[in-house]
């Protein structure tokens, strides 16, 4: 209840216009664009492979040491937390954040190309336009002697990324010294005019068939791991799932075998199950543990008379929490109403899969924003972000949505 009646009674000051404090530091975003992008450009030329930030993430707390904040450090996950200065009031507890890792391997080629306002990179757009953010946002409230009510954290989180399973942000909420601290999360990720209020969920598994092998011919009428899988993906490609809230399943890898004149002994598949709705994701993953265990026991059935040995392993890969967004929450109607006062209009909010899925879980008010400007390619090869003409209402965004939830000293 704490949580939530802080936050409204700041809504009033988003509805309002920028207050004067806070226009010098609107105006020095804008003016200083160009050095946002220096930023943003190198930074993403610190390779940042999953589970493998460290780099990045000592280059970061320099940065951010010298843009004023203190009490730098990183935790035991790998996170960079460091605070604003200022604030003696420990309420609220403001976490403004943007994640280090990237998608792609180490040893990518990660040099960013430049041609106007468009700039190609891996990385680019997620997550090195929302890193700029916060350091461009750090850079006027430091020039501006920014003094805010309570506490605002910056935080650099590791591990938002695939198999990172938003390792990072979940330690600082479930294992950090800010644990049940929390008042308010945001996170700027990837770019342009949107505002994310729920969280998209996911559970994702390594499924494993396994027998005993042998020589395609010779041991022929023995039930075969390939072919049990094989009945698995069917089965799961027939669920019948609703289109809202949107709810999906896939089967993103497939490996095993050693020969094609081989029984396998062993195959395994990736799924990925998701879905705005926990109770529609609940009721996904039982109706894909059935699909499992009923391809197991068809592909037995198949050979009654074989004695070999087929098993099934479902392993956790990776669980992400879902939460329904919704425009009437408090910290969704401030986003919206922040990103109006710098000229930006955010319609609705939606549901993604982000380092807000955790504090969302929790209860706690967070949302997820663009950085401005406009992305393409994400994960891909080919990844852009192009700043347009008003790329640096992103970072003006960020800082008057911080700044509203924090309040401002008075």
């Amino acid at each position: 209840m704490h949580r939530l009646l802080s936050l409204s009674l700041l809504l009033p000051l988003a509805a309002q216009e920028v207050p004067p404090t806070l226009k010098p530091v609107l105006d020095m975003i804008q003016a200083d664009n160009a050095w946002t992008l220096e930023q943003q450009t190198s930074i993403c030329e610190i390779p940042a492979p999953p589970f493998k930030e460290t780099v990045r993430g000592v280059e970061y707390a320099k940065r951010l040491k010298s843009l004023g904040l203190v009490d730098i450090r990183t935790d035991a996950e790998g996170n960079v937390i460091s605070r604003w200065p200022g604030s003696t009031v420990p309420k609220p507890l403001i976490v403004f954040s943007a994640h280090l890792d990237t998608v792609f391997p180490e040893g990518s080629d990660v040099k960013v190309k430049r041609s106007g306002t468009l700039m190609t990179g891996l990385g680019i757009g997620d997550d090195c336009r929302g890193l700029a953010v916060l350091l461009a946002t750090a850079r006027a409230f430091q020039k501006h002697n920014i003094k805010f009510a309570g506490t605002v954290l910056f935080v650099a989180t590791v591990g938002e990324e695939g198999q990172g399973d938003l390792r990072g942000v979940r330690y600082l909420f479930e294992k950090g010294e800010y644990v049940g601290k929390v008042d308010a999360f945001i996170s700027v990720d990837g770019a342009g005019a949107r505002a994310t209020s729920g969280g998209v969920g996911s559970n994702r598994y390594k499924i494993t068939y396994r027998g005993r092998g042998g020589h395609s011919y010779g041991a022929f009428g023995m039930p075969n791991p390939a072919h049990a899988m094989g009945r698995a993906m069917a089965r799961i490609a027939d669920i019948q799932v609703p289109k809202s809230p949107k709810t999906t399943f896939n089967v993103g890898t497939v490996t095993g075998g050693t020969s094609v004149n081989s029984v396998p002994i062993e195959v395994s598949m990736e799924v990925d199950l998701r879905s705005e709705s926990p109770l529609e994701l609940k009721a996904l993953d039982e109706r894909f543990r059935a699909a499992l265990q009923g391809a197991l026991e068809a592909e037995k059935a198949r050979w009654p008379e074989s004695k070999a040995l087929l098993e099934l392993d479902v392993k956790s890969i990776g669980i992400r929490p879902a939460t329904e967004a919704s425009d009437a929450k408090p910290m969704a109607k401030t986003a919206m109403q922040t990103a109006k006062a710098v000229g930006l209009t955010v319609f609705s909010t939606g549901s993604g899969s982000t380092d807000s899925n955790v504090p969302l879980s929790l209860g706690i008010p967070s949302i997820t924003i663009g950085g401005g400007g406009a992305a393409r390619g994400a994960h891909s090869l080919d990844e852009a972000y192009d700043d347009r003409a008003d790329g640096y209402k992103g970072p003006q965004w960020a800082a008057l949505l911080v700044a509203t939830l924090a309040g401002l000293a008075k």
